[in-house]
């Protein structure tokens, strides 16, 4: 059978999500408990890739396995007990044979999260910056980006992709409910481009700084240009919240 298994990381410890040669990964490790409970080599295909450092709420992955529903559940405690503190399984859930993680995935979210006090509870887990930022002109820059739907000039330059089409939902900063001096940056999209995310919050950081004005979105985007757009945003702050899937997938 084919599982969905849904889970969390701290990636401050972390050379991203993807297996890389002499990097520890978080698949990697994934992959090597799952292996060890099933007795048997198995594979954890992610929903998407998250950079050196960037964190997951939520990230989802599929692997196949010969055992079922409720042995897959049993799983997660199992599971919970021999992956490191930063790794934390929720549940595991079976999918209709061939769902893939990645491609059945109908929206993400991420979060970006930075404050401007000296809080030792947060420490690689959020930006902390000094930066005097207009939030109200980050969120007009930021719904531009709706009317748009090409999104090269945010992408990591020599990438593999095949299109730089990206359907944004959402896109705006406001306000964390419960911690003081904490904006949040949440946008949601069908899919997102490599280091895309952090692209989009360093161009809003300049705006915000009033280096460049919120029309001057338009252009950057219009240009295709990576060099165009700001500097990408340090990965600590960065989270993947949610993926969606459509109901039909699971079982």
């Amino acid at each position: 059978m084919r599982f969905f298994i849904y889970f969390s990381y701290n990636g401050a410890n972390y050379s991203g999500w993807q297996n890389q040669p002499n990097a520890i990964t978080v698949q990697e490790q994934l992959e090597k408990d799952i292996s060890l409970l099933l007795r048997k080599e198995t594979d954890v295909i992610g929903a998407g890739r998250t950079d050196a450092g960037v964190h997951a709420k939520l990230m989802v992955a599929h692997f196949d396995a010969d055992i079922n529903t409720a042995e897959a559940a049993g799983l997660v405690p199992r599971l919970n007990g021999l992956l490191p503190k930063d790794i934390s399984i929720h549940r595991i859930v079976p999918v209709v044979e061939g769902t893939n993680a990645r491609f059945a995935a109908t929206a993400r979210t991420y979060k970006y999260f930075i404050t401007s006090t000296k809080d030792p509870f947060i420490g690689e887990l959020m930006l902390k910056t000094h930066l005097k930022l207009n939030f109200e002109k980050m969120n007009e820059a930021a719904k531009i980006m709706l009317e748009y739907d090409d999104f090269e000039c945010f992408s990591k330059v020599r990438t593999d992709v095949k299109t730089f089409i990206c359907h944004i939902r959402e896109a705006y900063w406001a306000p964390h409910p419960y911690i003081t001096d904490c904006h949040v940056f949440t946008i949601t999209a069908d899919r997102f481009l490599r280091n895309m995310v952090r692209a989009i919050v360093g161009t809003l950081f300049e705006i915000g700084r009033e280096k460049k004005e919120p029309k001057d979105m338009h252009t950057i985007i219009a240009s295709k240009d990576r060099g165009m757009a700001g500097s990408s945003a340090p990965a600590n702050g960065l989270y993947l919240w949610n993926v969606e899937y459509p109901y039909e997938i699971f079982i």
